[in-house]
């Protein structure tokens, strides 16, 4: 029977070798046949935005056929007529490629991906996905600007949202499922489309937190740690990747080909399209790395860019001029142009350019995302404290109920940053959830309090619209405060709701604090103090300082939990949903720690590990995969199958996970290892298995985890490549990285 699969899959690699060399043949064919100008505008790709010139510039460059991709356009009659405009002004009758920001849901928005990589569920990940991109493929968009997967480490820096948290492991997992959430088996598959990960490579490791700043990155930081989720996504047949703004190491990644080509296309055996960042061609002159434009796009080429997203005036106009001046070469210019084209043949493009504009409607409207959407909502959350069982409320026991807060009815910030081709009718909001989950049996009253301040600068995406709402009217700080107070005071219990506005976080939403935004905390200190129990909701996309919050009783970590927000949280509050999700980042308590990381490597004295700072501990206010429950858990009998391998060799790790409590409910096994001696330090701790699983009340299970040369490998500075190492291993496994669990296993030498 083995054989058979072996066979079965063997001639399913060999088709699609022979169907990847006819769709190459076919592209160069049709390069072959494309003048200088036409080549370079198959590379150049013009964000359409609906305002004055910019429209116009767009539209004047479709019909000189100096376009090949757009992007920002998600009205499938506007596809449709665009993509008309340029198949009939094109000598060659080549379509548009439609790409868009396409981050966590289209119509139908999902948590924030930070949120998401909080389930622990590949699986509801990739489900997502291949729901956003049922929705964007349905209005003509083909391709995704997305999963961004940059390690972030640095809560300060405001695109932590957009990723998975600071783990390489947890990382790579969700950028795979991702991949296979847009794409589906293969790219062009019905309803899915391109994905493209970006930022290729190290953006999260910006100095100081400070979005669009430098980086500088070891060898060992880079190969450990911010490259192995591209490797992930690439494995999983991402098309495209984005290169990163910024400089790595001095060179800025537009213009960086050993980053690019020697990395990417060598290392990690990338075969797409790569495409800059807006207008991350033309900034190479701005870097002070190349001379102008036409120098920034020879450079670029050159480096491994393939097409150019620009706003106006791409540089790659300047490349027929460039190859005359033989700055590039035709060789190279022309596989830019047969790797974008091959993404055009893959989609259909070329025999069904347009979109059926009626679907569009029926697809847009599938209650079933919504549904999706809720139980994402629910399964992300993490719930951070619940003394005393204060959580789940019941109905029963209540007569009156508080909810405060600015975000506790906010529509547009219920969906968090990144999304662009929303609903806000569609948007269940906290208070809208919790009226009506609580019955006809609980009065609920709700008090704004307090009025989150404006960001200092103005958001990038204020243009859109919605995007920036106004503020109430006639609003009144001071008896808003009082107002506010007086209802919690009446109230039997209070849910709170705190966070950041979102467009506090996000691209050019750096903080240089962690602290609760505006008078957020001064009122729920004010709250606190009337003694009633309250329940403390953080809509956020980074770990907020809460040490002030520590007296209230229960904490649940929300996110930007999306369109169906209201409804989740109130499941979660009043017990139809149980909370199990886990921290994907180290949540610091205040800024002055950041950054703090789990997986740190030991120092000379590893005993003073907490006394760093001698003003105050030095750990985490919570750790790395953290999460409570309303149900407990209990792990026992942790074995190896063996006490030793062979470096290349795998074993096997078992572990038993009883739920010890009343509630069906889940749990996140998480395994680490540490490697105790090689030919560089390891980590203390490193995340290399987990799986969520759901356990009725006394029920146990056995989970099984694999560890073989995937896991134990790293790359090793001084030997200056990946290594397998003999050395004793420790292993933990347990509901977070503090798991106290554990055994030993040996690797000796091969």
């Amino acid at each position: 029977m083995t054989r058979i699969f072996l066979m079965i899959a063997s001639l399913f690699a060999l088709a699609a070798r022979a169907d990847d060399a006819a769709i190459r043949k076919r592209a160069a064919a049709l390069v072959a046949e494309m003048t200088p100008e036409e080549k370079a505008a198959q590379l150049t790709q013009y964000f359409f935005i609906p305002i004055g010139p910019l429209k116009e510039m767009a539209e004047s460059e479709i019909r000189a056929g100096r376009v090949g991709a757009l992007l920002f356009v998600a009205d499938p009659k506007e596809t449709n007529r665009l993509q008309k405009l340029a198949v009939e002004n094109s000598r060659l009758k080549i379509p548009l490629l439609f790409g868009f920001d396409v981050i966590h849901g289209l119509r139908t928005i999902f948590p924030v991906p930070i949120g998401m990589a909080a389930s622990w569920d590949p699986a509801l990940v990739e489900k997502g996905q291949n729901i956003a991109a049922a929705e964007a493929r349905a209005v003509g968009i083909h391709w995704a600007f997305a999963p961004m997967i940059d390690i972030a480490r640095d809560p300060r820096w405001g695109r932590i949202v957009e990723g998975a948290g600071e783990d390489p492991y947890l990382g790579s997992a969700m950028a795979a499922a991702q991949v296979r959430g847009f794409q589906g088996p293969a790219i062009g598959s019905p309803d899915r489309i391109i994905s493209g990960p970006k930022h290729f490579a190290g953006y999260g490791a910006s100095l100081g937190g400070r979005d669009y700043d430098e980086v500088n990155l070891s060898d060992s930081e880079l190969w450990n740690i911010y490259l192995p989720p591209f490797a992930a996504a690439v494995k999983a047949g991402a098309g495209n990747v984005m290169s990163a703004y910024m400089g790595l190491n001095g060179v800025p990644a537009a213009g960086n080909r050993w980053l690019l080509a020697d990395i990417l296309r060598g290392a990690l055996k990338f075969n797409g399209f790569v495409v800059s960042d807006a207008n991350g061609v033309v900034n190479l002159a701005t870097h002070r790395f190349a001379r102008d434009a036409r120098d920034s796009a020879a450079r670029a080429l050159a480096a491994g860019i393939d097409m150019e997203m620009a706003f106006t005036g791409a540089a790659f106009t300047n490349l027929p001029d460039a190859l005359a001046k033989r700055e590039i070469t035709p060789a190279v210019l022309d596989a830019a142009v047969v790797r974008v084209l091959e993404a055009k043949i893959r989609m259909g493009l070329f025999e069904n350019p347009f979109v059926d504009e009626a679907r569009a409607t029926t697809v847009l409207g599938d209650p079933a995302h919504r549904e999706a959407a809720r139980v994402a909502a629910e399964r992300s959350a993490v719930l951070l404290r619940n003394e005393g069982g204060v959580l789940p409320l019941s109905p029963a026991s209540l007569k009156s109920l508080a909810v405060i807060g600015h975000l506790a009815d906010a529509p547009r910030d219920m969906l968090g940053p990144w999304v662009f081709d929303f609903r806000l009718d569609e948007a269940v909001t906290i208070l809208a959830g919790i009226r009506a989950k609580a019955g006809p049996g609980v009065r609920v009253e709700y008090a704004r309090g307090v009025l989150l301040p404006p960001r200092k600068f103005a958001s990038p995406f204020a243009m859109i619209p919605g995007n920036s709402p106004p503020p109430p009217p006639n609003f009144e700080p001071a008896a808003e405060f009082d107002k506010a107070v007086a209802v919690a005071r009446a109230a039997d219990a209070v849910v709170m709701v705190v966070g950041e506005l979102q467009d506090m976080i996000g691209e050019a939403a750096s903080r240089s604090s962690l602290e609760l935004p505006g008078r957020q905390q001064e009122l729920l200190d004010a709250v606190v103090a009337t003694g009633k129990p309250v329940v403390l909701l953080v809509m956020n996309g980074r770990p907020l300082d809460l040490r002030a919050a520590a007296k209230v009783p229960a904490i649940l970590d929300i996110w930007y939990p999306g369109t169906q927000g209201g409804a989740a949280v109130a499941n979660l509050l009043f017990g139809d949903a149980v909370p199990g999700g886990k921290l994907p980042f180290s949540w610091p308590r205040h800024v002055g720690q950041v950054p703090v990381i789990y997986s740190r490597l030991a120092s000379h004295d590893p005993a003073k590990a907490g006394e760093r700072y001698f003003n105050e501990e030095s750990t985490p206010f919570y750790p790395f995969g953290y999460g409570l429950s309303y149900s407990t858990f209990a792990f026992d009998k942790l074995t190896v199958d063996r006490p030793s391998i062979a470096a290349g060799g795998t074993l096997t790790v078992s572990v038993e996970v009883r739920n010890t409590g009343k509630r069906k409910a889940d749990e996140v096994a998480q395994l680490y290892i540490h490697q105790r001696y090689g030919s560089a330090a390891r980590p203390i701790r490193e995340l290399k298995g987990f799986q969520r699983v759901t356990l009725e009340p006394g029920e146990a299970r056995t989970l099984k985890f694999t560890l073989g040369p995937d896991e134990l490998r790293y790359w090793s500075a001084a030997k200056k490549d990946w290594v397998v190492e003999a050395s004793t291993y420790d292993v933990w496994i347990g509901g977070d990285s503090t798991a106290q669990l554990n055994a030993t296993f040996e690797v000796t030498g091969k």
